[in-house]
């Protein structure tokens, strides 16, 4: 088992209490728009780190992060991409590999809505985790955390860091 930590569009600024409610986690996994370098090191220093490169990330960036990571872990196939969309409107740059290719688990952030869906027609879970930065439309700043057990999500819990007004 393995316990995740999982955010999205930081855009160059980090809570401190992501720290605390990562604290137990075994890895970070950020869903792009990291927003700096200085984000992904403080992140890569407290734990392992699997990121993507957002529309917002510069040249550093997206020459050390990939705009799409698949891995499998714990017996289940995981995607994180940036822009990917949500059960039933995936973006059209994945839409035919997601079709065709489906994880059990898909990862994405970019909307700053946090939002946990099945896509039963594709047996996959979607999460994304919001934004956990600052910037950008949202209301409140959030960041999910769950266990990887055997092929399953399991213990998904949410932090809201800050609300936005």
């Amino acid at each position: 088992m393995r316990l995740i930590g999982c955010l999205s569009d930081t855009h160059g600024y980090l809570n401190e209490q992501l720290f605390d409610f990562f604290a137990g986690c075994d890895e970070i996994w950020h869903a792009g728009d990291i927003g700096n370098v200085e984000v992904a090191l403080r992140l890569e220093n407290f734990k392992p780190l699997r990121a993507v490169c957002g529309n917002v990330d510069g040249t550093e960036l997206r020459g050390e992060f990939p705009s799409h990571l698949r891995f499998e872990l714990e017996g289940t196939d995981v995607w994180i991409t940036h822009i990917g969309g949500y059960p039933g409107k995936y973006d059209r740059g994945i839409k035919s590999h997601i079709m065709e290719h489906p994880p059990r688990l898909f990862i994405c952030g970019h909307s700053h809505i946090l939002k946990v869906v099945n896509d039963n027609k594709l047996g996959l879970l979607h999460i994304n985790p919001g934004a956990a930065g600052r910037a950008g439309i949202h209301r409140v700043s959030t960041a999910v955390r769950f266990a990887l057990d055997a092929g399953k999500v399991k213990d998904l819990e949410v932090i809201e860091l800050e609300k936005m007004f």
